[in-house]
């Protein structure tokens, strides 16, 4: 769902720029509130493996791909301004380093898959799973189903924008994005479900206390270690064989006729443009290699990012710990 330069009107880009910048300084302010010194390394963690997902693109009908968005998956286990933090440096990445979603496009896919995944998909969450009852199956069943709204709302905004920019007409965009996007979204779910369900075994708190005020006092050491091995993985081993079917996007483009405005403006800035390796002649080495040094830095970007800021805010819960 990684918007290309070209699809967008100026005035439109701008709009979503200032409602992600917005939305990202609530976010880091939520952040500063809630999360503990003990779980800062699990945003990190939390935007390499979201990363290192989105790389896997998986078939559905219609010769069409979809990827993990992942936002409520992280909502869930460090809180929704985590979320917003983890996959604004994971769509920052992206774009600057493999040119995947345009520069000027930049703030409508985070407020698309960022802070709609993040926010709106966290308090759908919460509110499933109050109406559910405690419980690891009733946090796994909200967030799946969050995890699909999500992803079908993330759609319908996309849908918005091209729709504002005169790109396509509403009446058609929305219904074709938000129909691919309800296949997508059960492959986010599955996959959200998957994910919560692993952790919640391990590390409870994490879902029964996501915003740290707990009175846990977990070393995530040994979560931090599997994750990075396992999000390290996923990019190596896995993100060769990834579909290479076009993904709902670029699908919904080319039934309407608007895929020949896509640009990429910054393909030239940079030698990783669309995960490709100079030197390396072998597809499936560069995408791979390309995916490990993606994560690597998406997890130094978070890690370091989250740090910096949530120190400049003071201490968060459970800072003399």
């Amino acid at each position: 769902m990684h918007i290309p330069d070209g699809f967008l009107d100026l005035k439109t880009s701008v709009a979503a720029d200032a409602l992600a910048l917005g939305a990202l300084a609530i976010a880091l302010r939520d952040a500063r509130r809630t999360l503990s010194p003990r779980r800062v390394p699990l945003l990190g963690l939390a935007a390499a493996f979201i990363f290192a997902g989105q790389m896997l693109n998986f078939p559905v009908a219609g010769g069409t791909s979809g990827h993990l968005v992942g936002a409520v998956l992280v909502a869930t286990l460090l809180g929704p301004g985590a979320a917003v933090i983890a996959l604004t440096a994971v769509l920052i990445v992206q774009c600057f380093v493999f040119a995947d979603g345009g520069v000027l496009a930049l703030g409508a896919n985070v407020f698309n898959m960022g802070v709609v995944g993040a926010l709106v998909g966290y308090a759908l969450y919460r509110a499933v799973r109050k109406s559910l009852g405690g419980g690891l199956r009733g946090a796994v069943a909200a967030a799946a189903f969050a995890s699909w709204v999500s992803t079908v709302l993330a759609a319908a905004c996309c849908a918005g924008e091209l729709a504002a920019s005169g790109t396509v007409p509403w009446a058609t965009a929305f219904p074709a994005m938000a129909g691919v996007h309800m296949l997508v979204g059960v492959g986010e779910a599955v996959i959200t479900a998957l994910v919560l369900a692993a952790v919640g075994q391990s590390h409870p708190e994490l879902i029964y206390a996501p915003d740290g005020k707990s009175s846990e006092r977990s070393s995530y050491r040994t979560l931090l270690g599997y994750g990075l091995v396992a999000a390290a993985g996923l990019a190596l081993f896995l993100s060769p064989f990834a579909s290479k079917l076009p993904d709902g996007l670029n699908v919904v483009a080319e039934q309407q006729g608007f895929a020949h405005a896509a640009k990429s403006l910054w393909a030239a800035h940079t030698p990783f443009a669309k995960y490709v390796v100079p030197g390396m002649h072998s597809a499936a080495g560069a995408t791979a290699l390309a995916g490990l040094f993606g994560t690597a830095l998406v997890f130094i970007l978070a890690r370091w990012g989250s740090r910096v800021l949530l120190a400049a805010g003071g201490s968060g819960p459970d800072a003399g710990g």
